[in-house]
């Protein structure tokens, strides 16, 4: 129970490293704490294995730690923080408002994951819910940010967020599951970021409000 306790805590920690990343006006500053937050959901890895027995989590650990805590963030600072773009980093939302709007999704999805009756995810309802609310985060991130860098790392909000999902109802899946959604997420994340770079290069903006004609 005692293991329970640490995955549910880790999960609020999670929810904690998403306003972060979503909230500073810093490309690299994001990087870092999309780093953080893959580290802290590693960490939930290891402690399901851990209290569950899971051969494969433990594998999901290691392959989440090269993918999410040392490629992703290095194909974001490499590929784009050479980027002096500062259009747009601003959300449209103000911190007061992505806190509360943050909360309304966290308890709406505490809600929706209340009526789950499992017994292998009763204990971890809390981290269920935080794994919901973590990838409705990134979609909030997508919505409300208008520089593109920042859209990407709510795609990479969305990823971790389904990502938890899974391992908090599939313990059990084959490790080739979890090298196939890391990889999935690799690629996706080092072609968005070489389409920003090809934006940015043509149009000398990341600003998504400026994107606003097709030419052709």
């Amino acid at each position: 129970m005692d293991g329970m306790l640490i995955v549910n805590n880790l999960a609020g920690l999670l929810i904690v490293t998403s306003l972060l990343v979503i909230g500073t006006h810093s490309v690299m500053a994001s990087a870092r704490w999309y780093a953080l937050q893959s580290l802290v959901l590693v960490g939930v890895f290891i402690t399901l294995a851990a209290t569950q027995g899971s051969t494969e989590l433990y594998l999901w650990s290691v392959s989440a730690f090269l993918t999410k805590v040392v490629l992703v963030p290095l194909i974001m600072t490499r590929t784009l923080g050479a980027l002096a773009d500062r259009e747009g980093l601003e959300s449209w939302l103000s911190p007061a408002w992505m806190i509360l709007l943050t909360a309304l999704i966290v308890l709406l999805s505490w809600f929706a994951v209340s009526s789950v009756h499992l017994a292998v995810v009763e204990p971890l309802k809390p981290a269920l819910a935080v794994s919901l609310g973590h990838f409705l985060l990134g979609l909030m991130c997508i919505v409300t940010q208008r520089n593109i860098l920042k859209q990407i790392f709510g795609y990479c909000l969305m990823e971790n967020g389904a990502h938890l999902t899974l391992a908090l109802m599939a313990s059990k899946a084959p490790e080739l599951i979890e090298v196939g959604i890391a990889t999935d997420a690799v690629f996706a994340v080092l072609i968005m970021a070489l389409m920003a770079r090809r934006i940015h290069r043509t149009l000398n903006t990341l600003d998504v409000k400026q994107l606003t004609a097709l030419k052709g």
